[in-house]
């Protein structure tokens, strides 16, 4: 895979792989976008390695949420973390996870929430990508802590700009 382009055209080092994979019809996806801010995300975070990106439908994403989280009904991002948080070993590649959105999800929530389907998907992305690198919301204090990254993370690599005014950040899990 050549190296990811932001959307300021500024190459993502290889050091950082991302795969993106588009199993629904739901939403137009732009597979090279996505995957230079997952990319742009992990290395301004100090990550290396690989991430697998994949945009499902309603039916897989619920699936996934019921069998790996035990919730009914479908959620607009889940991840799932795998060597990110360990020690590399040499010479074995480094698999940072899977991070799974769900564009239509996202489509229906964009409107109350981040403004826009484009900025919902990228606060999605950027969400998922640090969730795999040990971030999280249970406690407010970490809340607060994830929210302040992903703005700053959107403001850098999805904005090169402020946030439009009218987009939140709160995500119900």
């Amino acid at each position: 895979m050549a190296d990811p382009v932001s959307p300021t055209g500024v190459e993502a080092p290889s050091e950082v792989d991302v795969v993106v994979e588009d199993h629904q019809t739901d939403v137009a996806i732009d597979a090279p976008r996505w995957a230079a801010l997952a990319a742009h995300t992990l290395r301004a975070e100090g990550a290396r390695g690989e991430l697998t990106l994949t945009f499902v439908d309603v039916d897989e994403i619920t699936s996934l949420n019921v069998e790996h989280m035990g919730k009914e009904g479908p959620t607009d991002v889940l991840s799932f973390p795998l060597d990110a948080l360990d020690e590399p070993i040499a010479g074995e590649p480094i698999l940072l996870g899977d991070v799974v959105v769900c564009p239509a999800v996202a489509a229906e929530a964009a409107p109350d929430h981040a403004g826009t389907v484009d900025d919902e998907l990228a606060l999605l992305v950027v969400h998922g990508c640090l969730h795999v690198l040990g971030y999280d919301h249970a406690e407010p204090d970490e809340t607060v802590a994830m929210r302040t990254r992903e703005l700053e993370l959107l403001c850098a690599f999805h904005w090169d700009g402020p946030a439009p005014e009218g987009f939140r950040q709160e995500q119900d899990g």
